[in-house]
């Protein structure tokens, strides 16, 4: 499974892009808000760090508005997925997009039809929205399920699922073993996800006993 960030901090970004573990990023209005930065700047500084798939949103909401502003970002560089919402407006973006050459992330989605046409769309990738399902008690994880079942029906859709509005580990395990191409997760989540208290346990005892011999490997 990929990984993904979900997040415009440059700084973070940088730190999981050192690690060699990371494929792409995911933005959004808000998280570009919170930068405090302009939108294109913040954009293009991303794309120079990753080389994976970088996800800018449009922020119109009819197709032609949609396919202008997704032409703009395209330019940024050869790795910039336009985020486009779940709509009919959104759709014929997608449609349109896709048949340029450009990578689309199809966001917003709630359930399995909507990935269906998402992929009938062309879509790169699609994303549902596990952690909102899980706050208005639907189970999110379901959701993928469903889609990966779906997708595979149909060998000729290649749309990607990135799971998306991640909240904790658990959720990153049940993305993986439903089956999800990519997961999109706050830095946070992502750097937790190689903590284990027995980890910590095994490192602080293996090295009491090393101290007891005195050796040193350097």
């Amino acid at each position: 499974m990929k990984f993904f960030v979900d997040t415009a901090d440059i700084a973070d970004i940088s730190e999981l892009a050192d690690t060699g573990l990371l494929d792409g990023v995911t933005t959004n209005p808000s998280l570009i808000a919170k930068s405090r930065r302009d939108f294109i700047e913040v954009v293009t500084d991303i794309c120079k760090i990753v080389e994976g798939p970088v996800s800018a949103e449009v922020t119109a909401l009819d197709a032609a508005g949609m396919i202008a502003e997704g032409r703009k970002l395209a330019k940024i560089a050869r790795n910039i997925a336009v985020k486009v919402p779940l709509t009919w407006d959104g759709l014929r973006a997608c449609k349109t997009l896709t048949g340029e050459g450009t990578m689309v992330n199809v966001t917003l989605c709630f359930s399995a039809n909507q990935a269906l046409l998402a992929a009938k769309a062309g879509a790169t990738f699609i994303s549902p929205f596990i952690g909102r399902l899980d706050d208005i008690n639907i189970d999110g994880m379901e959701l993928i399920h469903e889609i990966r079942t779906i997708y595979d029906n149909y060998p000729a859709l290649t749309t990607e699922i990135l799971a998306a509005s991640i909240r904790n580990a658990n959720h990153v395990k049940d993305a993986a073993i439903a089956g999800a191409d990519v997961a999109t997760v706050p830095p946070a989540v992502l750097k937790g996800l190689v903590q284990h208290p027995l980890t910590d346990k095994g490192i602080e005892l293996f090295l009491a006993d090393w101290k007891k011999t005195g050796q040193k490997i350097l």
